[in-house]
């Protein structure tokens, strides 16, 4: 998700995977360290300090190479779906055998160029030695892929659980703003039906709109779309309040394609106008903008209403949105609440940059 199009050399794999593979060459590289040390610490006088080397990060490279890199590149023909492209199914299970043979036996030639020797010729002097060599390092390269598996497992587990913590909080917020307007419809209908019919199409607007969100996938909504939400949203407002709401959107063309989780913005509207702008005589406006910074995006809500002075109030509004944000970004995201009374208040909302979903009509 992060806009980070990840390390150079692993421009060729799909964008979601190159963090997870570069993490896991890390420690495939950390442990072929530790491994030589050891080989070389054991019987210093049959594995030389630097031959030792080269023939572990010769062979557990290309293990890896074969078996995580180039198993994401064979992806369709394997069956393996992103983000974490893990599954044990039988073409999974031979396609990693023959990885780590393959890899196996690259990594030892490799060694043997660098050391001027045969390790193959050791099975005719040594088969022991050599079959214990060569099942030693099968069982170390089965110990990565089995740990690297149930790791990503874990993560996905994880990440479905995110989803469904979020479906959750938007499960909460829709009818709280819907039993909202729905008493304030019933109010009109009495005092003044032509604007309680404007706020009855303005409400089917956004429902309708609300509804085709809920049915895409959290990348396919975007800024553009959650603008458009609150365009709806303040609309259906403005017939309430009439002049006495103002208010201005303001998006950059390039932030459009920006995935957002739906309805991050709409609490924090709510509670402009309900703490605001609806305690005020005259009323006031609401800006809704966003920006980029640096490596992140700044989202502003900020208002002309009452404010108020000291910490914010627990509430709805301020207490959902930390909470989906620490769910969809854990510690990477922030919400910083300021308000003055008199002076009106302004929530910013600092979130990582991430790659443009891809619009949809």
């Amino acid at each position: 998700m992060t806009h980070n199009p990840g390390p150079w050399w692993l421009r060729w794999l799909p964008a979601d995977s190159r963090a997870s593979v570069q993490r896991r060459a890390l420690v495939v590289w950390g442990v072929a360290a530790v491994i030589a040390l050891v080989q070389h610490g054991l019987k210093p006088a049959e594995h030389a300090l630097l031959p030792s080397f080269v023939y572990s990060y010769a062979i557990s490279t290309s293990i890896w190479f074969l078996s995580d890199p180039m198993r994401i590149v064979l992806r369709l023909r394997l069956g393996l779906e992103p983000p974490y492209y893990w599954r044990f199914s039988p073409a999974t299970m031979a396609y990693l055998v023959l990885a780590v043979l393959l890899g196996y036996a690259l990594g030892t030639a490799v060694g043997d160029a660098f050391s001027g020797r045969s390790t193959w010729a050791l099975l005719m002097l040594s088969p022991e030695r050599f079959w214990g060599f060569l099942v030693w390092s099968l069982a170390v390269s089965g110990a990565f892929l089995f740990y690297f598996y149930h790791r990503e497992k874990a993560r996905a587990l994880e990440h479905l659980a995110t989803e469904t913590r979020l479906k959750l909080l938007e499960s909460q917020l829709e009818p709280h703003m819907l039993f909202n307007t729905l008493a304030n419809l019933r109010a009109l209908i009495a005092t003044d039906p032509p604007r309680a019919i404007d706020m009855l199409d303005r409400l089917n607007a956004y429902l309708r709109a609300t509804l085709a969100a809920s049915r895409a996938d959290a990348q396919a909504h975007t800024l553009a779309r959650e603008f458009e939400r609150l365009d709806d949203y303040l609309a259906l407002m403005a017939v309430r309040m009439g002049p006495r709401l103002r208010y201005r959107l303001n998006l950059p063309p390039e932030l459009a394609a920006h995935p957002l989780p739906p309805l991050l913005l709409q609490p924090l509207v709510e509670n402009a106008i309900r703490h605001g702008l609806e305690p005020a005589v005259a009323g006031g406006e609401i800006e809704v903008g966003a920006a980029q910074e640096g490596g992140a995006l700044r989202l502003t809500v900020r208002d002309s209403g009452v404010g108020h002075d000291g910490p914010p109030q627990a509430g709805f509004g301020l207490t959902q949105v930390r909470e989906r944000l620490q769910t969809a970004y854990g510690n990477a995201a922030q919400l910083d609440w300021r308000s003055a009374a008199g002076h009106g208040s302004q929530a910013t909302l600092t979130l990582p940059l991430q790659t443009p979903a891809t619009p949809r009509p």
